[in-house]
């Protein structure tokens, strides 16, 4: 349960399925609920695909390119404090997709792959987070493809609505929102960056 956990709260806030309602919202407009509901779907089981393949082979990838996992968490924990001072600044442009992909994609017939699965919803971020995680047995592995399988459900709620939870909240409410998940992002990056200092140079911590 710890490790379920661990990962169900780690990964939420870096996933962010907050910010990726409005351009969700933007790329259906035009769709009905049903359409919409599917599109949501589709991409949350994308998500949980992609973070499994970053979670299982990553490891194969690093010793591919010859990686050690340390170097691969100080440039995660770089890129997520980077994500969440962007977060945390007032007035931010908080798309994860430029104007012309975003201008793209609305001629698309299928946007739950790209762009709400990648890079909106499973980003390098959470990819790096997922490459990271060490997890011993299958017990625990088995633990942390159910907590991926668990934000994606959360997700998937929170797109399903997005359209009240928008009227809701109101600008501010999103803007408190954008900057609570930047906080704990901020705080996950830190997290990730020293432990693998830590790590590659002991003598600092003694």
């Amino acid at each position: 349960m710890e490790i379920l956990l661990a990962t169900f709260t780690t990964l939420f806030s870096i996933v962010n399925p907050f910010g990726a309602m409005p351009v969700f919202l933007t790329l259906t407009a035009e769709d009905r609920a049903q359409e919409r509901a599917r599109t949501a779907l589709r991409a949350c089981i994308y998500m949980v695909a992609i973070l499994s393949v970053a979670f299982f082979g990553g490891q194969y990838i690093l010793n591919f390119f010859g990686i050690n996992i340390q170097h691969l968490r100080v440039a995660g924990g770089i890129l997520l404090m980077r994500s969440a001072f962007e977060l945390l600044t007032p007035g931010a442009n908080r798309d994860r997709v430029g104007p012309d992909a975003l201008e793209e994609s609305k001629h698309k017939d299928d946007i739950s792959f790209t762009p709400l699965a990648m890079p909106m919803l499973s980003g390098p971020g959470s990819m790096a987070i997922c490459i990271g995680l060490i997890r011993p047995t299958y017990v625990d592995k088995a633990m942390t493809v159910f907590g991926f399988t668990l934000v994606a459900l959360a997700a998937f709620i929170i797109l399903l609505f997005s359209l009240r939870l928008t009227r809701v909240l109101g600008k501010p409410g999103m803007a408190a929102m954008a900057r609570i998940m930047g906080f704990i992002t901020l705080a996950i990056g830190v997290n990730f960056f020293a432990t693998a200092i830590s790590a590659l140079f002991p003598g600092l911590t003694r």
